[in-house]
């Protein structure tokens, strides 16, 4: 009898099913001679190596879920921890700490053990069992020899340790030289991998290794096989009548059609034309290099294609799909030339209904190739006489694309699609590769036009194919995750900003392009965006049609790229099959082409998202690059992002920068992450997201393509004399050393006065009692703070273990022992799902005098000018403004527990079992940690009772 994988895998998930050994197996499915039992073990060793079975201690079968394992793939952080990004979507992601990772490495695909859950099953810990698949087979990095052996630093600080390099395996590296490593050895325990030098890019600053560096590093593949270039090679340069008479193709070649494309562009797939017919309807026809007809299925010119998935565009160079002869030549649609095309025409009613279209193959010949900038120019009536002589004859044309393309704009955005009009930018370099400048990408009305007509074929291929019920590729963009949007409608609040959510924390598309539009044009405009983006997923490509959320569509495929991306080429090749069999499939092509697109959507989408981290890698290191002769020049940029270890700024450039709080010497200054600010404990001055600051560039780090800004006219830190109120005597407040007088006592975790750097933890009364300690984390003045992903440390001196699978570690300011370290954070959805901890103020809209006193200055819509942070009302104002307030001694939350006065509240907690108090107020702020409280008024301690530190008396 004949066993298929398929129907081992189902008798083993089946609910009865107990783990058998491959005796057991055999004698089930009554396998009978020698050479089917030889095959059938033969399957059990491939299902095993793939992952779809596990054999256990005992040599017993049974399916990964049923065994308590989980597969998925590693994303391991520089730290060395790492989270299982699992398989199974609807699965939470799983913690792995650096020592269970048990010689896995980052993106390897792995089955781990689940050895610890936290209460309500949100946070799950594991231990790598089983490595099913290495992504790392290779290492790029920097070779630094000794005498005997040598190290290579590896340029993804995701692969933590060193790789170990014997002498004999050098091969001729020295120190400094960028070079490809090739694992032999794994690394186990306190063993680092070893490897052999198999390739010496050349010394790491010499011009263009750089980039080098980085295409090899995401293996990406330069050089196409002789069995390719082959094939390319065989298809014919001219394309012959015969060949369209016998193809039945439509004839479009007197048709006044053109391509719309960059001045750069060499490879162009698409050409558009605009008619209006008798009846007064606009036919739209958007016509696609016909790539699948010279790409054959199975071909090595498809193998290769598929292997690729997609063409990336570095800075200084391409990387194609497709060999240059097809993707520049015969498949290019260039001027003046036959070339072969599939094609989407669309009829449009006076209401913008598509009342028919039509998907065949033809042939064209584009009257012209036009650049966005010449289109833009004869738009806009600023092209020079000679330029609009020249296209005297196409200017009707151009106005009817106009007039349609904002129409359909119009009606995406009605039904609530998402548009993100953020600024690109373009680096220019020279012939070595170093750059020269960086220029804003111009988004004007010739792009916008070829936009809506590739998404208004895209959305007629797909609704087409999916009523066909056919095997196709679409490209899908889920709902984003409820929890995310609920944070970012928090977020907003905190720029004025109000957005309603639907039932069940939904939201719709609308709501989101509403606030777009709210914030066009606004200081805050690229923050607020740029957030919004990060809390929604990514978009994928898959075999079902699932809609795509940020183009409100319900069907959304690619079809107009099939020279740079594989998926369109696929269903392209679907597209001609269905219309050479009449609209139809035959079974055996159904089945077949069905089992297949799962895969290929996996793929494209895993080759998709290596091309953008690698364009994203080219771009960091060439802003770094181009900063680097910057070093002391001033610039006015806008607060991005607000974090534990200091502030990211983006320059008018869009280069970005951070800010460390180390370099903040003014103040001492707290991170408060509900507000996306840092404020000041002395002046009360508060640096928020979105703010405009003018900064100098002081520091530009090549291996790790960042740079390091300061602020202009930033005054040094002054120690002040601060009198202690009640309680408290009358010590000087020496900064990070705490208020001297202040005993940090045997009990305190830290050493020092109670307040910053080595000081005690906050609220700690009893020192290294477990049962009141509120700290995991060594170090001083912190505390955690529950959150919607885990705990975060907040305060100076303070760090916590993370305690979420999205949460993070922070250490803020001076004796920070996590200062300046961004612990675990996961990428997802193309964004950092951060913890969100405690209940956030919200703010309403405000204008004239009404105008909070955090909200003077903004100068929107009538809000008032004005009040600064460190102006304008009093220390009990402006805390009972953020929603902070005194309390009675030894009565706040049980992290307050012991000190006398203050709410330490982030969204309520327990009474101290203690003292019998009542629980902090929910919803109150914490901005006691440092807004004004400590500067302004010290704390007392508690007078008596359980809560005072008996420990300390010691």
């Amino acid at each position: 009898m004949k066993v298929t994988g398929d129907q081992i895998v189902s008798f083993m998930q089946e609910q009865a099913y107990k783990p058998m050994t491959y005796k057991e197996l055999e004698k089930h499915f009554g396998v009978g001679s020698a050479d089917d039992f030889k095959e059938f073990i033969k399957l059990l060793n491939q299902l095993e190596e793939s992952g779809d079975v596990v054999r256990g201690a005992n040599d017993r079968y049974g399916v990964p879920e049923r065994m308590n394992l989980v597969k998925g793939r590693l994303q391991a952080h520089a730290k060395g921890f790492a989270f299982l990004i699992p398989e199974d979507r609807e699965h939470p992601d799983v913690y792995i700490n650096a020592n269970d990772l048990h010689t896995a490495m980052n993106n390897d695909i792995v089955f781990v053990r689940i050895t610890a859950k936290s209460q309500g099953g949100g946070r799950l810990e594991g231990e790598v069992v089983k490595i099913i698949a290495r992504a790392n087979t290779q290492i790029v990095g920097v070779f630094q020899g000794m005498e005997t052996y040598a190290f290579v630093i590896a340029d993804d600080k995701r692969l933590a340790r060193d790789i170990f390099i014997p002498q004999q395996a050098f091969n001729g590296a020295v120190t400094g030289q960028k070079v490809v490593v090739r694992i032999v050895n794994y690394p186990e325990g306190r063993s680092a991998a070893e490897g052999e030098v198999i390739e010496i890019l050349g010394h790491k600053d010499d011009p263009g290794v750089d980039i080098l560096a980085i295409v090899r590093k995401h293996q990406l593949p330069e050089v196409f096989p002789d069995d390719v270039m082959a094939e390319a090679d065989a298809v014919p340069d001219r394309i012959s009548e015969e060949e369209i008479v016998s193809q039945g193709r439509r004839d479009l070649r007197e048709k006044r059609i053109v391509t719309i494309d960059g001045e750069d562009a060499k490879d162009l797939d698409d050409a558009v034309n605009v008619e209006v017919l008798e009846n007064g309807n606009v036919r739209l026809g958007v016509h696609i290099a016909d790539v699948s007809y010279y790409v054959r299925e199975g071909s090595a010119l498809d193998t290769e294609a598929y292997n690729r998935g997609c063409s990336v565009y570095l800075t200084d160079r391409v990387i194609p799909m497709l060999p240059h002869r097809l993707s520049n030549g015969i498949c290019s649609l260039n001027p003046q030339v036959d070339r072969l095309t599939m094609s989407c025409e669309m009829e449009f009613d006076a209401d913008l209904k598509v009342v028919s279209h039509d998907i065949f193959t033809s042939v064209i010949r584009t009257s012209e190739r036009m650049t966005y900038k010449n289109v833009r120019l004869l738009l806009t009536g600023e092209a020079e006489p000679e330029l609009v002589e020249r296209y005297a004859y196409l200017m009707e044309d151009f106005k009817r694309m106009e007039a349609l393309a904002a129409r359909l704009r119009s009606r995406r955005m009605k039904r609530g699609a998402i548009d993100f009009d953020f600024e690109e930018s373009k680096i220019l370099v020279d012939e070595d590769g170093k750059p020269t400048d960086i220029v804003k990408r111009e988004r004007s009305v010739a792009e916008m036009m070829i936009e809506e007509f590739m998404l208004a074929a895209n959305e007629t291929v797909a609704e087409h194919f999916t009523w066909l019920k056919v095997p196709f590729l679409y490209r899908i963009h889920e709902d984003p995750d409820a929890e995310k949007l609920m944070n970012f409608m928090e977020f907003v609040t905190t720029f004025g900003y109000a957005m309603k959510g639907g039932k069940g924390g939904t939201i719709h598309a609308r709501a989101l392009q509403n606030l777009l539009e709210e914030i066009k044009d606004t200081p805050e405009e690229t923050v607020i965006s740029k957030v919004m983006l990060r809390s929604m997923k990514q978009a994928r490509y898959d075999s079902q049609s699932l809609g795509h959320f940020g183009l409100a569509a319900e069907f959304y495929s690619h079809f107009t790229s099939p020279i740079r991306r594989y998926p369109d080429l696929v269903i392209h090749r679907v597209i001609r099959e269905v219309l050479e069999n009449g609209g139809t499939l035959s079974d055996e092509r159904h089945e077949y082409l069905a089992s297949r697109m799962n895969d290929i959507a996996q793929q494209s989408s895993e080759r998709e998202r290596i091309a953008v981290d690698a364009e994203r890698e080219t771009e960091a290191l060439k802003k770094a690059q181009y900063m680097l002769d910057k070093i002391g020049e001033e610039f006015e940029g806008i607060i991005s992002s607000v974090t534990g270890f200091g502030m990211f700024i983006e320059l008018d450039n869009t280069v970005e920068g951070l800010i460390r709080l180390s370099d903040l010497t003014d103040d001492y200054y707290n991170h408060h992450e509900q507000q996306h600010a840092l404020i000041g404990e002395r002046t009360s001055k508060m640096f928020r997201i979105g703010d405009s600051v003018k900064v100098r560039v002081v520091r530009v780090n090549m291996d790790e393509h960042t740079v390091d800004f300061e602020l202009v006219d930033m005054k040094p830190r002054k120690e002040g004399v601060f009198p202690r109120r009640a309680g408290g005597g009358g010590g000087k407040f020496k900064g990070a050393g705490g208020f001297k007088g202040f005993r940090g006592g045997k009990g305190a975790v830290g050493k020092g006065g109670a307040d910053r750097g080595k000081g005690n933890n906050r609220g700690n009364d009893k020192g290294k009692d477990k049962d009141t300690s509120n700290d995991k984390g060594k170090g001083g003045n912190g505390r955690r703070e529950k959150g919607k992903g885990g705990y975060v440390a907040v305060g100076t001196g303070a760090s916590a273990a993370p305690e979420g699978v999205r949460g993070r570690k922070r250490g803020c300011g001076d004796g920070a022992a996590a200062a300046g370290e961004a612990a675990p954070q996961r990428v997802e959805g193309g964004g950092v799902t951060d913890a969100a901890g405690g209940a956030k103020a919200r703010r309403k809209k405000s204008s004239g005098d009404d105008a909070p006193w955090w909200d003077k200055k903004r100068g929107k819509k009538g809000r008032a000018g004005g009040g600064t942070l460190s102006e304008g009302g009093s220390l009990s104002e402006r805390l009972a403004a953020v929603g902070a307030g005194r309390t009675d001694s030894g009565t706040g939350r049980r992290a307050a527990k012991g000190r006398g006065g203050i709410a330490l509240g982030g969204g309520g907690g327990e009474a101290a079992p203690d003292t019998g108090a009542a629980p902090a107020e929910r919803g109150a702020v914490d901005w006691a940690s440092g807004v004004n409280a400590l500067a302004k008024g010290g704390r007392r301690r508690s007078e008596g009772g359980e809560g005072s530190d008996k420990k300390r008396r010691r």
